[in-house]
């Protein structure tokens, strides 16, 4: 994480300054230090999902009956970087396999856990109950674990790019952390928060707290934050409603972006903010694999089947449950045999600002949740 954030600070700098200054810092830049997967390939015919890259750990989702005890992904590293295991070793991924890159200086190492999947997420009840500090020990990971106490899922967040912003230092400086005061238990809390001076320069002054289903691309976070939110995961089955509890304060003041404002902030009279919190079920495509921040409720979008959403989004003092049923969208029905392939995904996603995909929102506004459950229908007719 440490070597992915200079190199975006890199490229802030190359923005922010003389063309010539930018040149000279890339001159400076040393690639041989660099210790990162960057692309993993596995044989097409088998796999359900592009590989999912994120941090440190790889998922490849395979389709059903694949056979796990021999796989042979083979990985693209940063310029002049090994891998131990080397690059398309077959082995057995009935467990996860770890993978230790070593940088071409031989300075820097990094492990990637690499796991495999042939099944979609089945069930999903969400207690917020688990947490782990991020790779560089700042920010709160959100985990969720199966009947038996093995890791099911992790939750994504942005806490990754606003840890570019060197706004955050431990986890309670960051938007998106666990808290104790849960309806039952621990919770999630997602605050509304400044960015500061440097992303403001880049015209990105407030980060929503936020979390959701999927993966966070962090290389995308600074220029083109829409598209870092990539919003869900494979799902099985038909879901039928979406159910939690949330409390809600929406913060003081209501900014919208100004790009001519010194903070990049202008203050909306009268407007007070609103959270986000809903459930999308959509097909995925080799073409349109995830929902992104630039179409995940679209009207239009000709992928999504099924959407649950939090319409009620006032301050609330006390825990409020929510049961929200599915809807499905005219004319959308579910095809058996591409349920049975994993071709359908589930999205939820929970933001603390509505608007704060596009900068806008109230500094303090929280929004907390747990209890989050999909119900769905056993068997599909």
């Amino acid at each position: 994480m440490v070597r992915i954030i200079v190199r975006l600070c890199k490229v802030i700098v190359a923005i922010l300054l003389t063309e010539l200054f930018a040149t000279a810092c890339i001159r400076d830049e040393a690639p041989n230090a660099e210790a990162d997967i960057i692309g993993c390939m596995l044989d097409q015919t088998i796999l359900n999902r592009q590989p999912v890259i994120e941090n440190d750990r790889i998922i490849l989702m395979l389709r059903k009956g694949t056979d796990l005890t021999s796989l042979a992904p083979e990985f693209t590293l940063t310029p002049g970087a090994t891998i131990d295991p080397q690059s398309g070793t077959h082995l057995d991924f009935t467990s996860p396999q770890y993978y230790t890159v070593t940088s071409q200086d031989g300075v820097w190492k990094k492990t990637y856990r690499v796991e495999a999947t042939t099944s979609a997420l089945s069930t999903l009840k969400a207690g917020l109950e688990h947490v782990r500090l991020s790779s560089d020990g700042k920010y709160h990971v959100f985990y969720e674990l199966d009947d038996n106490g093995n890791p099911l899922f992790d939750w994504a967040t942005a806490n990754a790019g606003y840890s570019l912003t060197g706004a955050g230092s431990q986890y309670t400086d960051f938007p998106t952390r666990q808290d104790p005061d849960g309806y039952i238990g621990s919770c999630a809390r997602l605050e509304t928060m400044r960015t500061g001076s440097l992303a403001e320069r880049l015209n990105k002054p407030l980060a929503a707290g936020n979390l959701f289903l999927g993966q966070f691309v962090t290389l995308n976070a600074l220029m083109d934050p829409l598209s870092a939110t990539r919003f869900g995961v494979p799902f099985d089955h038909v879901p039928t409603s979406f159910r939690g509890y949330f409390r809600y304060k929406a913060g003081d003041v209501f900014y919208k972006l100004d790009k001519n404002a010194p903070d990049k902030l202008s203050p909306v009279n009268g407007r007070i903010d609103e959270f986000a919190l809903y459930a999308v079920f959509y097909e995925s495509t080799p073409e349109k694999p995830t929902l992104d921040g630039n179409n995940t409720l679209d009207i239009n979008n000709p992928y999504i089947l099924a959407t649950a959403e939090v319409t009620d989004t006032r301050s609330t003092d006390r825990w409020k449950e929510f049961d929200i049923p599915f809807v499905f969208r005219p004319g959308k029905t579910v095809d058996p045999v591409k349920l049975a392939n994993g071709n359908y995904n589930l999205a939820i996603v929970c933001a603390s600002s509505a608007d704060g995909a596009q900068f806008e929102g109230a500094p303090g506004s929280v929004l907390m949740v747990d209890e989050l459950v999909i119900e769905f229908k056993e068997d599909e007719d």
